[in-house]
């Protein structure tokens, strides 16, 4: 069965195959004609969704949900709804305080109930060959949501703060990931891609204690954890693995390899790195299978589960996500097919601005999708304040790499890594969020 090979590789056993994990949230609503909001919002057709998902890409392991936003909606921040994403979070409780007067969610309140009742039908359902993904909101972007941008300001500023909020986060973490334990959950994967945008001093004061403990609690329930982050988080990938997950997954941002060594070190499986745009968005099948095969066979077999680098965008083909299961079920025979097939480039002409005659500064953001990715979506608004605050005294843009002459435009410009901010055609921050008085400071400079 499909959830055996998983369960073999969070073992540290050497599977048959790959195991394979379409992280298909939003995009299940598409297999069956569903927008966003009436799956996140509907258990019935968020249900049919998931089993159509199950149906049509045979996963081993797939998520129930992907929506970074359910617990800070619980605790009173507001939502904007896209047709094509997940929810954005537009308001903060804690914007313009520091008393943390909320209370931990309970299984009755907000989104859950309807979340539970489908986790319980589809482990029903599929339970027995399909390991079931229960998926939180980490402590780092679920204390961002609730606090706003100056949360990164706090980190300088008012460290006690952090620590009480962090701990708050990290509370309601274990509550929730005990009621999807409760409702058939296989493996509770804790998802905080802010992590890629702090420091690892950061990260060792204010989250290592907290994560460790959170594994700890999922591991007495005899239940499997993961660990997921977006963007360049190499520089946390080894304190990661000391907070002891089963699993540590990752998107395009980071290098396989490099990262499975550290990994491997400790004995943690590493899962991911599919390109969500590029490839599964933007390629045609024969890119798809050729971007599963050489991630195979580079990973090898041992502690590697196949998967995206995160949430599927909405638009991805069916026919692309087929042809990655062809070559994760018939790996040599796909091999041997794909060895002499380059994979298309997006060359597409563009013309860059002449930044050295510039009127005013130019304030360039690249993002996989602000609108979709938490960690982009907090770089947006780091430089939206900086357009409110200069006015006519700068220019910004963001780029989204999910049209083609962005993914051009970032490649002549060899941006390696995304969010990713520019002032006047130099890269400044780079997967790292500046507080308001640097990035300001910066602009400054240039203007």
């Amino acid at each position: 069965m499909g959830k055996e090979l998983l369960f073999a590789v969070f073992r540290n056993k050497i599977p048959e195959r790959t195991p394979w994990v379409p992280f298909a949230g939003v995009h299940a609503g598409k297999l069956k004609g569903y927008l966003t909001q009436e799956i996140l919002t509907d258990g019935d057709k968020l249900l049919e969704s998931l089993l159509e998902v199950n149906r049509v890409y045979s996963p081993d392991g797939q998520p129930v949900m992907f929506d970074l936003q359910l617990e800070a909606e619980i605790l009173g921040c507001d939502l904007i709804w896209d047709k094509k994403a997940p929810p954005s979070v537009v308001s903060h409780p804690l914007a313009k305080t520091r008393n943390i007067e909320l209370s931990i969610p309970g299984p009755d309140d907000g989104r859950l109930p309807i979340i539970l009742d489908v986790m319980r039908n589809l482990k029903e359902r599929v339970g027995n060959t399909t390991a079931l993904f229960g998926l939180i909101c980490g402590p780092l972007t679920l204390a961002s949501h609730l606090r706003g941008t100056e949360f990164f300001l706090d980190l300088m500023k008012d460290q006690s703060f952090v620590a009480n909020l962090v701990e708050f986060c990290r509370e309601v973490n274990k509550n929730i990931a005990t009621y999807y334990i409760e409702a058939g959950m296989d493996v509770i994967a804790v998802v905080d891609p802010v992590v890629s945008l702090i420091s690892p001093k950061h990260f060792e004061q204010f989250l290592s204690e907290a994560y460790t403990e959170i594994f700890a609690h999922i591991r007495k329930t005899d239940r499997f954890s993961s660990f997921f982050v977006c963007g360049d988080a190499t520089k946390n990938i080894e304190l990661m693995c000391r907070t002891k997950p089963d699993s540590i997954f990752v998107d395009e941002n980071i290098d396989m390899v490099q990262a499975k060594m550290i990994t491997d070190a400790y004995q943690i499986t590493i899962g991911g790195n599919l390109p969500l745009t590029t490839v599964m968005l933007l390629g045609t099948q024969m890119d798809n299978m050729k971007s599963a095969v050489d991630l195979m066979d580079k990973m090898g077999r041992q502690r590697y589960v196949l998967a995206p680098g995160c949430d599927m965008p909405y638009d991805v083909p069916e026919e692309n996500v087929i042809g990655i299961i062809q070559a994760v079920r018939d790996f040599e025979h796909t091999k041997a097919m794909l060895q002499n097939y380059t994979r298309e480039n997006f060359d597409i002409p563009v013309d860059l601005p002449d930044y050295g005659n510039l009127f005013r500064p130019l304030v360039e953001i690249f993002t996989l999708d602000s609108a979709t990715c938490p960690a982009c979506g907090y770089m947006k608004k780091a430089v939206d304040e900086a357009q409110e605050h200069f006015g006519k005294k700068i220019d910004t843009v963001e780029y989204k790499l999910t049209l083609p002459e962005n993914i051009a435009r970032a490649k002549k410009m060899n941006i390696q890594h995304v969010p990713v901010i520019l002032i006047n055609g130099d890269i400044k921050y780079s997967s790292y969020l500046p507080s308001r008085n640097d990035l300001f400071k910066e602009i400054e400079g240039h203007i």
